[in-house]
């Protein structure tokens, strides 16, 4: 029998899946289609290092569910990627794009490598070549990849420009998340700390709670955890502790999101910033706050630390960092969860806005991009909390629900081929 710490993240995603599978009474047909993933591919390729040495890598691309639209999702360079967690979080971006209504299914991929050790030159060779070996799981009706963990807009113009390449012509729409002057969107870099924002005001209104002077917490200083520093800043949360991977920083009476910015330009880290005690990632999550929100890495929140984690919100800025055990501990505690296919769906929400302003070839400003940002992520929210009252149950069940059912009924429409 798989314990607690024996599950994996598909283990986990399928763990949450079947909850609500079993609340919707999915059909034994149905259960296994979408909790199933459709294809992957594994790929190893050779890249020629700075010392001219040849290194192996290896890396994935998988897609979970094609019914609703293309394949939607991240590209991930890092020494832990494998192929079960890609699988995980192609099927977290299925239900992601569902509940909020885009017109896309879920993909995931990346390659095992370190690529704080590599040079850009040889990250660069590494995409273009991790690139080709994946072309044929790529297109603008098929597949379109977004950075994720460890790559950037500069990565998503390598894989366009090699795409493109091969096609002879300018395929912007192939990818999202790329630069602006090559196809990209306005907003598209703060999307998701933009999102985790609007998603925290609009809960904020559903609780008849005032998020002036709210104690946040923030763990993950990347471009995500740095945006949602920078927006609840804005709107008078006071941040009393982030974290990175090489530690934190905590004062109780705030910290300044463009000082802790400059801190972490010049040292690498926020861990050290004047004025702030040191602290360790684990302390970090036990810290007493009114709004934790992990934005770093998947599975932070176990049942070992669980108990001991109890702020009045936690909203899932990175994908699937709780446990389904820690999950019911929190729910036992009267901690409400966001859960991440709400939280951080403004990333692919405005990567769906790049997607057809590259089909277009018409671009919008940002006062528009976030207008319509605010208008799907103000939609969801209100019927998440609808299903979950109605359903009696808690906010992560109730979306998967919204977005199963979703999936289910498209999977039902278009029938069984032939």
């Amino acid at each position: 029998m798989t314990t607690q710490n024996d599950m994996t993240l598909w283990d986990m995603s399928l763990a949450n899946f079947n909850q609500a599978a079993d609340k919707l009474c999915l059909d034994d047909g149905l259960r296994q289609v979408l909790g199933t993933t459709k294809r992957e591919l594994t790929v190893h390729f050779p890249v020629r290092m700075a010392d001219g040495d040849i290194e192996e890598f290896t890396g994935y691309r998988v897609h979970h569910n094609t019914t609703r639209g293309p394949s939607k999702g991240g590209i991930r360079y890092h020494p832990n990627v494998t192929l079960d967690q890609l699988r995980a979080l192609a099927m977290l971006m299925t239900w992601k794009c569902a509940v909020v209504g885009i017109p896309f299914s879920g993909s995931a991929g990346g390659v095992t490598c370190d690529p704080k050790r590599m040079t850009t030159h040889e990250l660069q060779h590494l995409t273009r070549r991790y690139t080709t070996e994946i072309e044929t799981m790529l297109g603008t009706d098929y597949d379109i990849p977004a950075p994720d963990l460890n790559t950037t807009p500069q990565v998503m113009a390598w894989v366009m420009d090699t795409y493109s390449m091969h096609k002879g012509y300018s395929v912007t729409g192939v990818v999202t998340g790329k630069p602006e002057s090559i196809g990209g969107s306005r907003l598209r870099t703060q999307a998701t700390g933009l999102g985790v924002r609007m998603v925290i005001e609009e809960i904020a209104r559903h609780l008849k709670v005032k998020l002036k002077g709210a104690r946040v917490v923030v763990q993950g200083f990347g471009s995500v955890g740095k945006s949602v520093v920078e927006s609840l800043s804005s709107m008078g949360c006071k941040v009393i502790a982030v974290s990175d991977s090489q530690g934190g920083a905590f004062n109780p009476r705030g910290i300044n999101p463009q000082k802790i910015t400059k801190h972490k330009a010049e040292h690498g880290s926020v861990a050290g910033f004047r004025g702030a005690a040191r602290v360790t990632n684990a302390e970090l999550l036990e810290i007493p706050c009114d709004i934790l929100i992990p934005a770093a890495l998947e599975r932070q929140i176990t049942a070992d630390n669980a108990p001991k984690i109890k702020p009045r919100l936690l909203v899932e800025a990175a994908n699937a960092p709780t446990t389904p055990e820690a999950d019911r501990i929190l729910r036992a505690n009267r901690v409400m969860v966001i859960p991440d296919i709400l939280a951080n769906a403004g990333g692919v929400t405005v990567s769906y806005f790049e997607w057809v302003q590259d089909l277009q070839s018409f671009f919008w400003e940002d006062k528009e991009i976030a207008s319509r940002l605010r208008a799907m992520l103000k939609r969801t929210v209100a019927q998440v909390a609808a299903a979950a009252k109605e359903q009696k149950t808690d906010w992560r069940t109730a979306a998967l629900m919204l977005a199963v059912e979703r999936v289910a009924q498209a999977t039902t429409l278009r029938g069984i081929y032939p």
